[in-house]
């Protein structure tokens, strides 16, 4: 039976080298499989999911106005799809995670997404709240604090190295932008009260 999967980790743990290894592993045994990710991650390129291992491939993109769920009917009459992959999956806003939702319930076929949990404030993005609402299957991928226990928050850091306690929530950057840490170590450098 067909499920809902959402896959979240702080940053750096891997999640696009994972998606990236289970999309190969359907396509290696002759099945398609369709990628999504968000319109708005330029990192490296638009429309490609890339991780920092060096592999990468063209994805679909989806952006506030995209309707997946059309998308993934359409492509799935064009040429049969067993699985769809989205990255990038805490920018998915609540419509998004609900056509996710009857892509799995009505055309039964396994979605699979990855992304964060919380951005730099310890709050939960909007795509991942109702993930974890929604999705029939939570797992969560573990990277490491520097102190060696596991990482669970995303800290956001200026130009020098130095905390960021506000701002907008979303803000494309890699390890120049952000710090994968333990709670205790994001709220030495994070006023609690602030999140």
């Amino acid at each position: 039976m067909a499920k809902l999967y959402f896959t979240y980790a702080a940053m750096n743990a891997g999640k696009s080298t994972v998606l990236l290894q289970s999309a190969f592993n359907y396509e290696e045994r002759g099945m398609r499989t369709l990628l999504f990710t968000a319109a708005i991650d330029d990192r490296v390129e638009i429309g490609v999911i890339s991780s920092r291992i060096g592999l990468q491939e063209k994805a679909f993109l989806f952006d506030e106005n995209t309707d997946m769920a059309k998308v993934i009917e359409k492509e799935h009459r064009h040429k049969k799809i067993s699985c769809v992959f989205v990255d990038e999956a805490q920018f998915l806003s609540k419509h998004h995670v609900i056509q996710l939702t009857k892509t799995v319930d009505k055309l039964g076929l396994p979605v699979m997404c990855y992304g964060l949990r919380t951005d730099f404030q310890g709050r939960l993005f909007e795509g991942s709240q109702w993930l974890l609402a929604l999705a029939d299957v939570l797992k969560e991928m573990k990277t490491i604090c520097h102190c060696g226990r596991k990482a669970t928050m995303n800290l956001r850091i200026d130009e020098n190295g130095n905390a960021v306690q506000s701002g907008e929530s979303i803000e494309i950057g890699g390890a120049e932008r952000y710090v994968s840490l333990c709670r205790g170590h994001f709220f030495e450098k994070v006023n609690p009260d602030t999140v």
